[in-house]
Parts: structure tokens; C-alpha cells; sequence
């Protein structure tokens, strides 16, 4: 029911704020698992994303926006849990690994999860090495993997500020990416490594950031 309501009322709020421009939503498959993977300039993608994808996508958010108590903290669960958003202990010596225990869940019910590669949100708009989690996931989950490109969302929301701004937003998915070179090496850390960087070179051609030492 919050999922519904986050599309019909949330994503057309959504698109007139920030004068949204999608492209690509048709590169999404239109069944079975599958990985967005994309550049993080604020805190806002986890909401931007969601609502321009053509199909249910799930994230990961921290565990302390579904624990703050009063009406804001009901507010920013309420929403977060709409948007696909689930809790994570960022905390415990386990984090990492579980993290990807719960993103991986998700690709084995055949739904569709999103990541940002670079495991922290852009402060001078540049690109970073992508961690090989994402290439983890997609090799494990054998499922394709979607590059997407997001755009003014730092100027909608930079780091660091606590009210957002109106400013055009952009995103862009590409075409999705398969490794059948690399098919059941997710152990493999060179594999790893290979998967990852292609999938942050096609995030780069999307998203025309400079590349932040690599």
C-alpha cells in the first residue's frame, strides 16, 4: 500500500519539484532480478531513483532513520519504507557481509536492489573506484546489472545540508551489463575487480564526472 502510494502521489510531487528528466527506463528488465548501480551525489538518490525506475527497486539505508522517535522520525520512516528502503546496522564487525546477505535476498526473489558503488556519497562531484561488492552481487545473483547516472541532485541537497533546494534533477539508466566472462567466479577477486570497474565505466560515460584517482 505505501508502495502505491509512493508512486501515484510521491513520483508525480517528485517530478514537478525538481523538474525530472528520466531516460533509458526501458534498458530495466521487465522481469527477474536485477542490480542498479549508480553514482551517489546526495542523500536524496535513494528517493530519486526509486521513483524514476519502472520497476519496484530496494536499498539499503541506515538503521537509525527507521529508530528516530517523534513525528519526523515517523515521517522519514513512513517514507523511506515506501521507497524500498531497508535497515542496516552500519555499526556491527559483520555490517558489510550482512549488507550483502540482505541485497542478495533480494536478487534471489527476483526483484530488483540499488547500490552505489563507490560506498559513500561524491563531496567534490567526482567519480570514485567503485568497491567490488556490486560485482559480488551481480556475479553470486548471476543477474544483469544497470548502470545509472544521477544529476542535480547535489544541488537539490549538498552534503552535509539539512533542507533541499529546487534545482533540475536528471537521471539516466543505461544499457544493462552481463559478465559471462566472469560466470561463477564471484570468489575471484581479480574477476571482481574487472566486473566492477566496467560497471563504473559505464556509470562515467553516463554521468560525464571526472574520475577521482583511477
Amino acid at each position: 500500500m505505501l508502495y502505491l502510494v509512493a508512486r501515484f502521489v510521491l513520483r508525480p510531487l517528485f517530478h514537478l519539484a525538481l523538474r525530472m528528466r528520466v531516460s533509458g527506463r526501458e534498458n530495466v528488465p521487465a522481469t527477474g532480478a536485477f542490480i542498479l548501480a549508480s553514482n551517489h551525489l546526495s542523500f536524496i538518490d535513494s528517493m530519486v531513483i526509486p521513483l524514476s525506475a519502472p520497476r519496484r527497486v530496494y536499498y539499503l539505508a541506515k538503521a537509525e532513520y527507521f529508530t528516530t522517535p517523534g513525528v519526523g522520525g515517523w515521517l522519514t520512516r513512513t517514507l523511506f519504507t515506501a521507497l524500498g528502503a531497508m535497515p542496516v546496522q552500519r555499526q556491527t564487525s559483520r555490517a558489510a557481509q550482512e549488507a550483502l546477505d540482505t541485497a542478495l535476498a533480494v536478487l534471489r526473489r527476483g526483484e530488483g536492489f540499488g547500490i552505489y558503488p563507490e560506498g559513500t556519497r561524491s563531496r567534490d562531484g567526482r567519480l570514485a573506484r567503485g568497491k567490488t561488492g556490486v560485482a559480488w552481487l551481480a556475479l553470486t545473483a548471476d543477474c544483469p546489472v544497470v548502470p545509472v547516472a544521477v544529476a542535480g541532485t547535489d544541488r537539490v541537497q549538498p552534503v552535509d545540508s539539512r533542507w533541499p533546494r529546487p534545482h533540475r534533477v536528471t537521471v539516466t539508466f543505461g544499457e544493462p551489463l552481463t559478465f559471462p566472462e566472469q560466470h561463477g567466479m564471484a570468489g575471484n577477486g581479480r574477476a571482481r575487480r574487472v566486473v566492477t570497474d566496467r560497471i563504473m565505466e559505464a556509470i562515467a560515460e553516463l554521468s560525464g564526472q571526472e574520475r577521482a584517482g583511477w
